[in-house]
């Protein structure tokens, strides 16, 4: 099976990237329009990503990837900022 690494993650990017972006959005924008709290869809959004992951990888690739995430989320690499 193939390892999941930060660089064949971010391979991924490009134009294949930020369309499959487009539809998460959407989808997330739609079900708070339909009554979902953001904090339910947002988990439940994580867990289906994080299956489809172990189900491409397996569960020690996704696990090593996933203990890397604190230090990108603490570098902002998440965080939307306010535009003016």
């Amino acid at each position: 099976m193939t390892q999941l690494t930060f660089a064949s993650f971010d391979e991924t990017g490009g134009e294949q990237h930020r369309a499959a972006l487009a539809y998460v959005t959407e989808a997330f924008a739609e079900a708070i329009l339909a009554g979902i709290e953001s904090e339910s869809f947002a988990q439940a959004a994580l867990s289906a990503a994080l299956r489809e992951l172990v189900a491409t990888y397996g569960e020690e690739s996704v696990a090593s990837f996933a203990q890397s995430l604190p230090d990108r989320i603490r570098a902002g690499e998440f965080t939307f900022a306010l535009r003016h």
